[in-house]
């Protein structure tokens, strides 16, 4: 990372910076908005699907909003002190910093993976999914693959925000970029292609191929940022 490259932080008017910046990240949280919407649609208008499988999702939605918390906790906090780190001048701190999140990223999201699996009949009861033995059938099958694709989930949302902390609006525009990615590209399109080959498990497998596929961008991306920061 160059001095040079993020020097405009510094001189570029307040409105310039928050155009740059805000608008990325407001794009991406629109697209993951839109996302949810197309794919509670999608669902209830499978006919192999429909209200239980509505439901189904609606019930196990609650454990990617967990993870989602832990994620973003994990991210925002290294953005902040990253950027105030680089701001500073202290490369070697920031460099520390995104390899503790990685690390805290990779470790609590195998633990909120196993947590899921030991107590998933108690966590689908909880959340209601014993109104039927349809609704029941679906969420078991839900929680199955959505638990299997939580740590490349979490990874690709907590380096997200690290990956603006570059500085750079290129970094800015490729964090916008994973997330679309994973919500238009891999997640509609392989909710969409997956079932034609495989029913209704084609939809199940969508979100963890899509994650899987999104955390190797991700990881991509910030290992440039890592070893940018490590050799600076």
């Amino acid at each position: 990372m160059k001095n040079k490259s993020n020097s405009f932080l510094e001189e570029a008017p307040l409105g310039s910076l928050m155009r740059k910046y805000a608008i990325p990240c407001i794009i991406s949280l629109l697209v993951a908005a839109l996302y949810n919407i197309v794919d509670q649609i999608f669902i209830a208008n499978a006919t192999y699907l429909g209200s239980y499988g509505n439901a189904a999702n609606t019930v196990i939605f609650p454990l990617t909003v967990v993870a989602l918390a832990i994620a973003v906790m994990i991210g925002d906090g290294c953005c902040a002190f990253v950027s105030i780190s680089l701001g500073a001048g202290k490369k070697e701190d920031a460099h520390r910093s995104i390899g503790s999140a990685i690390l805290l990223c990779i470790v609590s999201s195998i633990v909120l993976t196993g947590i899921y699996f030991i107590f998933m009949d108690g966590i689908i009861n909880l959340f209601g999914g014993n109104v039927n033995e349809e609704t029941y059938a679906c969420s078991k099958e839900y929680f199955f693959w959505i638990s299997i694709g939580i740590p490349f989930y979490m990874f690709g949302q907590a380096m997200n925000p690290v990956i603006r902390s570059d500085g750079s609006p290129k970094f800015a525009m490729a964090s916008m970029a994973i997330s679309m990615i994973r919500e238009v590209v891999f997640g509609v399109g392989f909710a969409l292609l997956l079932p034609v080959f495989f029913g209704l498990d084609g939809v199940l497998y969508s979100m963890p191929l899509s994650d899987i596929l999104t955390f190797i961008i991700a990881a991509i991306v910030i290992g440039k940022t890592y070893r940018e920061l490590g050799n600076a």
